[in-house]
């Protein structure tokens, strides 16, 4: 019986990392909502850093940067 080799996807990138690595120190600009609304599901919940590709140093810069801009009403709460 021939054996199926199992898919093995692609990795996610960081988006905001560079070729030389992680930038010190990571910044998500919150004014950025195209970029910030990419980071969100369509009821508002932040995708997860598996989800998303991002590491985890920009992961933190994100979830920050996306609170604040709820706070300012750059970006909904809830979903639409």
């Amino acid at each position: 019986m021939v054996r199926k080799k199992s898919f093995v996807g692609k990795k996610n990138r960081c988006r905001f990392c560079t070729k030389e690595g992680c930038p010190r120190p990571t910044f998500v600009d919150y004014k950025d909502v195209f970029t910030l609304k990419k980071m969100c599901t369509s009821q508002g919940k932040m995708f997860s850093r598996k989800r998303s590709g991002n590491c985890a140093a920009f992961q933190r810069a994100v979830a920050d940067s996306v609170k604040r801009a709820r706070f300012l009403s750059l970006l909904p709460y809830v979903g639409e």
